[in-house]
Formats: structure tokens, C-alpha cells, sequence
């Protein structure tokens, strides 16, 4: 069937769309985040002065009959609430991308690098939702968004690749079955990566509230580091089987096309690799000595070796799964 070139405009279109309304959220959160530590100040001073020897107020009482006006939110906080609420207009967009691609394409939209990306960076979004909705977790998607943003312009401007019908190697069921759960599990390995960072800065912080460090001073307003690594553990259980199922589907979708299970080609074996340092991770995680800083590092690693596998061994590697999409 023809390529529906409307629909594949509509796509691009919402994709753009949403990648300004992430760039419009991140402002908004930074706003909130660059303010937060003078908030809590001022949280604290108001209740030392509202708080007397034997815990009385030192405020006057409001007159019988009179309504006391609410305290007025700061406009930080006021952002920071309205970015929540538009993330989920962004999240739509970036989904209506997904579907308007494949509706445009006739096909699973998976079929190149940038289709790849943009699946991937949208699971990482919507695992966000889910793990990190809470008000305790506001700050952490500053630092989730950075990186989907990157790796969103990369797909825009770099791994970009025109509607067009897949090659006749990816012309199978198997394609929407194993490379969804790949990029599923990617998207949420992204999230597990950002927490451990976060861990490992939160771990760094100098001892004293009061430090001028700087990155002290950045890690104050982060949640506390033991949240930070449950967060991290969470999503790692997440997507440690849906990535291994994928593998699996994938050795299973190799025997039909190409006649074996597994040929050791290079993005096989970084799978794998990934694979194992996820499953290092795991243990690590679970044994006394290992499950804080070294347990950290190791999924860090993990998330190191998934951004190798996806741009260098799609890119710079010749293989069987050299299918980017790149002229």
C-alpha cells in the first residue's frame, strides 16, 4: 500500500510539537527546582516564628466573623503544577506520533532507528507517570526529561528517516512482537539509569545542609538517596525480563529468518552484555557491601552499554541488524 503522506506530515508534526512542550515542562520544573531550597528556607523560618516557647502561636487570631485569605502559592510552585498537568498534553502528542506513523506507514512504526527512539523515549515518559507521579519525585524529572530530550532531537535531526515501507528482512510478525518489548524495557532502563545517577549524586553530598557546594547545593533538593535507590531497583525489576524476553524473542525470530538462534553478531552480543550487567546489577543489589554505591555504578554501567548498543552498533558497526534507517 501507498505511504499516506498526510498522515506521516500529522506525525512529524506532533512529534515536533511534543518536543516543545517537553522543552516548555523542563523550563517550567527548572523554575521550581532552582527555588526549592530558598522555599524550604522560608517554610522554616515561618514556623520558628510561629512557633513559641510551649508551642503557642504568635499570631493574632483572625476577628469572630472574618475569613483569613489562604496563603497565596509561590508562582515557582504554581509552574511547577501546571508542567505536571501539560506533561500529559506532551506524553499525548508523542503517543499520537507513534500511531500516526504507523497508520501513515501501514506497518508497526519500529522499523528504523528514529521510530526506535521515538517508541523508547515515550515508554520512558509514560514509566515516569507511573513510578515518579508522586509530589516527592516533582524534582527527579528535570533530570528524566534532559535526556529524553536529547535523545529526542538526535531522532529528529540526526536518525531521522522518511515514512517509507521496512525492508523485506523486518517484513514479519515478529517485528511489533520483539522490538516493542525491547524498546519498552530500554524506555524504562532509562529511568533506572537517571535514578541511580541521582543516587550516586545524592551520595556525594558534603556533609552540613549549609554547604556552598555546588553540587552539594544541587543535591539537597533531590529525594533521599535510600528513594532514590528503591526507585532504581523497582524499574530495573521492571524491565530486566521484558528486555531478557526480548532477547529471547529475538533468537527465536533469528532461527526463522536467517536459519540459527544466535550468531554471536554485534548487536547479539551487546545485548547480552547489557543483559548480564543488569543481572549484576540485580545481585549486586540483593548482597550486603554491594547494594548501595557499587550496586549504583553497576547499573549506570548497564545504562552505558545500552546507549553503546544502540548508537554505535546501529551506526559506526556493520551487522545482520544493520537496519537504521540512516542514507
Amino acid at each position: 500500500m501507498p505511504i499516506d503522506e498526510t498522515l506521516a506530515g500529522y506525525s512529524n508534526l506532533a512529534f515536533k510539537t511534543a518536543f516543545v512542550v517537553y522543552l516548555l515542562v523542563l523550563a517550567m520544573l527548572i523554575v521550581q527546582y532552582s527555588t526549592a531550597k530558598k522555599q524550604v528556607t522560608t517554610e522554616r523560618e515561618r514556623e520558628r516564628e510561629l512557633v513559641g516557647v510551649g508551642g503557642a502561636s504568635t499570631e493574632r487570631p483572625a476577628a469572630p466573623g472574618k475569613l483569613e485569605a489562604a496563603p497565596r502559592t509561590p508562582l515557582p510552585e504554581r509552574l511547577g503544577n501546571m508542567a505536571f498537568s501539560v506533561v500529559f498534553v506532551a506524553i499525548a502528542l508523542h503517543l499520537a506520533s507513534i500511531f500516526l506513523r504507523g497508520f501513515a506507514t501501514h506497518r508497526f512504526p519500529l522499523g528504523n532507528m528514529y521510530e526506535f527512539v521515538t517508541m523508547a523515549t515515550c515508554a520512558a515518559m509514560v514509566t515516569g507517570l507511573i513510578f515518579i507521579h508522586e509530589r516527592r519525585y516533582r524534582s527527579m524529572w528535570v533530570f528524566l526529561l534532559i535526556p529524553v530530550l536529547i535523545l529526542m532531537f538526535l531522532a529528529g535531526q540526526v536518525l531521522y528517516a522518511d515514512a517509507a515501507p521496512v525492508v523485506p528482512a523486518l517484513k514479519s510478525y515478529w517485528l511489533p512482537i520483539h522490538v516493542t518489548i525491547v524498546s519498552v524495557g530500554s524506555g524504562i532502563f532509562l529511568l533506572s539509569g537517571v535514578a541511580s545517577l541521582l543516587f550516586l549524586l545524592r551520595t556525594y553530598q558534603p556533609a552540613g545542609e549549609e554547604s556552598d557546594n555546588p553540587i552539594g547545593a544541587l543535591a539537597r533538593r533531590l529525594p533521599d538517596a535510600r528513594t532514590l535507590d528503591r526507585l532504581a531497583y523497582r524499574t530495573t525489576v521492571v524491565a530486566f525480563p521484558l528486555f531478557g524476553t526480548g532477547i529471547i524473542l529475538g533468537a527465536i525470530w533469528a532461527e526463522s529468518a536467517w536459519g540459527r538462534f544466535w550468531g554471536w553478531d554485534p548487536k547479539e552480543t551487546v545485548s547480552f552484555v547489557a543483559w548480564v550487567i543488569y543481572a549484576a546489577y540485580l545481585h549486586a543489589r540483593a548482597t550486603s557491601g554491594w547494594r548501595e554505591t557499587k550496586a549504583a555504578w553497576i547499573n549506570v554501567a548497564g545504562f552505558v552499554a545500552m546507549l553503546f548498543n544502540l548508537f554505535i552498533i546501529n551506526i559506526v558497526v556493520s551487522g545482520l541488524h544493520s537496519y537504521a534507517g540512516l542514507n
